[in-house]
């Protein structure tokens, strides 16, 4: 719980025009991380990024990229986002049957792993492998589109996997994503959140992407 917040950013609201512009401008505004939606059109009903963004990504800051996997059968393209230059990648209870093996994957490619929970998903389903993450990512809106209305009824799961993983001792970071914006993240921060992705309140902010990160900060304890 020492931990302090972290804003990740997700490109999947930039202007892909300008998206080296727009990532550098996050970065100079106190952008911690640059988060990665991937998206397959079957497992989410939209079909978004691929390696290659990840790679030009990499190209433009080193900032963490933290790639979110929302695919079915992620273990075949693990190996291609971590060459491609990704920090951490988080994968889907959802679509990993084999998860204990996934996540060691992930691990062995050099990556921090990750996994989520779609607002569904109990998050009793994580306590066998809590002990194998980094990241726990909790979805506050149901995943495929960016400007998602934010689903209250998710906090007590994150208050829940903020529990267990004190119990573990564990370092891993609990994030969430879907709806974050200056109403909603210190309600997510009270239940034990750490990392907040934001999307349209960094890159449809009417005052610009360095005025919706220090509006987010500002919401937050110091």
């Amino acid at each position: 719980m020492s931990k302090s917040a972290l804003i990740a950013i997700s490109i999947l609201s930039a202007d892909f025009t300008c998206l080296r512009q727009q990532i550098l401008a996050a970065q100079e505004a106190g952008a911690d991380w640059i988060h990665v939606d991937v998206m397959d059109g079957r497992f989410v009903p939209n079909l978004t990024m691929g390696p290659f963004i990840v790679e030009a990504c990499r190209r433009i800051t080193d900032l963490p990229l933290d790639v979110h996997l929302m695919v079915e059968q992620p273990e075949s393209l693990l190996g291609a986002f971590a060459q491609a230059g990704a920090n951490t990648l988080t994968v889907h209870f959802e679509t990993c049957p084999h998860l204990h093996r996934t996540l060691q994957t992930i691990r062995e490619l050099g990556c921090q792993a990750g996994v989520v929970l779609n607002p569904g998903t109990p998050a009793t389903h994580l306590d066998p492998i809590l002990h194998l993450v980094d990241l726990v990512l909790v979805m506050s809106v149901n995943p495929g589109f960016s400007g998602g209305v934010f689903l209250p009824e998710v906090l007590p799961k994150v208050s829940y996997l903020r529990k267990r993983l004190a119990e573990r001792n564990s370092d891993a970071w609990l994030e969430i994503d879907g709806g974050m914006n200056v109403q909603t993240m210190p309600l997510a921060w009270q239940a034990g959140a750490r990392v907040f992705v934001a999307a349209s309140a960094v890159f449809k902010h009417p005052g610009g992407i360095a005025e919706g990160i220090r509006k987010l900060r500002e919401c937050l304890p110091e």
